[in-house]
């Protein structure tokens, strides 16, 4: 059984009386551990089946199955331990709450899920990415790069089953953007996650072991 699937998905928005088509029956099936890059040009709708697949917006129309467990009329209160526990968030504007040091952005949603082991997971991820001397800095004193690796420790700390990244390398340089990729794609198989990635960088799409592409809103091939 595929861990994520996307059937007929449709998703339209209105907008001064119009309706914007930005998703058009879109299927697609990920198996676990799966590292796979939803593609396209700006607009094609690829951010849009990225919050679909991950349960943060609901479609117009289909499904989404996580494990086999349609969410996509789940209420919010089904919705928020699911992604706490089995999901993992990585965004391109990195998204650290600014009042928070390193360590505690990293434990925040496993205190949120009553980890006791929180503070050790934190000192074991920060250790895995190179930064054991950040741990007490504000998100103000960090690097672009550095503050997208803490994010990405924060994705991970509650060993998600699915992660989802959004352009998480386009705020950053090639060579920190090269850095975080290949720690996010280390710690993925570390922890056997599936990895869902959007990105318009033919670069890390190769890396993938499978490119969906978008073309105004309909799965091209």
């Amino acid at each position: 059984m595929a861990i994520l699937e996307a059937r007929k998905l449709n998703k339209a928005y209105s907008v001064d009386h119009r309706t914007i088509q930005v998703l058009i029956e879109v299927s697609l099936a990920i198996e676990k551990s799966e590292f796979v890059v939803i593609a396209g040009s700006s607009g094609s709708g690829k951010t849009t089946l990225l919050t679909l697949l991950s349960g943060l917006d609901r479609p117009t129309s289909g499904q989404v199955l996580i494990d086999g467990r349609d969410i996509s009329a789940a209420s919010e209160e089904d919705l928020a331990p699911l992604r706490n526990r089995t999901i993992g968030f990585v965004f391109q504007s990195f998204h650290l709450v600014p009042s928070m040091t390193a360590a505690e952005n990293i434990m925040f949603p496993a205190e949120l899920a009553g980890d006791t082991d929180a503070a050790d997971r934190a000192r074991q991820l920060l250790s895995r990415v190179g930064l054991t001397d950040r741990a007490d800095n504000f998100p103000s004193q960090l690097s672009g790069g550095e503050k997208q690796r803490i994010a990405l420790c924060r994705a991970l700390i509650n060993r998600p089953k699915l992660l989802f990244a959004d352009e998480p390398t386009g705020n950053l340089d090639s060579e920190n953007g090269g850095i975080v990729l290949n720690q996010l794609i280390d710690l993925k198989n570390e922890h056997g996650a599936t990895l869902v990635l959007v990105t318009h960088n033919p670069e890390i799409a190769r890396a993938a072991d499978r490119v969906f592409t978008l073309a105004d809103g309909r799965l091209k091939g």
